[in-house]
């Protein structure tokens, strides 16, 4: 097996395990709609204070329209503009979430389909 390694020279694998491998960019990417504490204590029996003072939290992201499979898209083209590549120069995509849209299939198989 061949491996190219973080400074882009091509090794070749032997019987021990050597892998290599660098970070060119991030990107994130987050849904449209915020709501603040004051959002939330409309329907919870709650305010503002409460929650800030006890978590430092005044706003929060929640997606309504959008799906996790969509902002780990616009996360992946993000990084690409930021790392200047294509997405045919990429060996591995990486994703972590605690919820993903399906059981199957992973989350970066969905990524790599777009």
């Amino acid at each position: 097996m061949v491996l190219r390694t973080a400074d882009g020279n091509l090794k070749e694998r032997k019987n021990g395990v050597h892998m290599s491998f660098q970070i060119l960019g991030t990107g994130s990417a987050h849904p449209v709609c915020s709501q603040t504490n004051d959002d939330l204590s409309v329907f919870l029996d709650t305010s503002d204070e409460w929650i800030s003072t006890r978590t430092g939290i005044k706003s929060r992201y929640v997606c309504t329209t959008e799906t996790i499979s969509d902002l780990a898209v616009q996360a992946g083209r993000a990084a690409l503009q930021n790392a200047g590549i294509t997405p045919e120069e990429l060996d591995l995509i990486l994703c972590s979430t605690i919820r993903g849209d399906y059981i199957t299939p992973a989350l970066a198989c969905i990524v790599q389909k777009v």
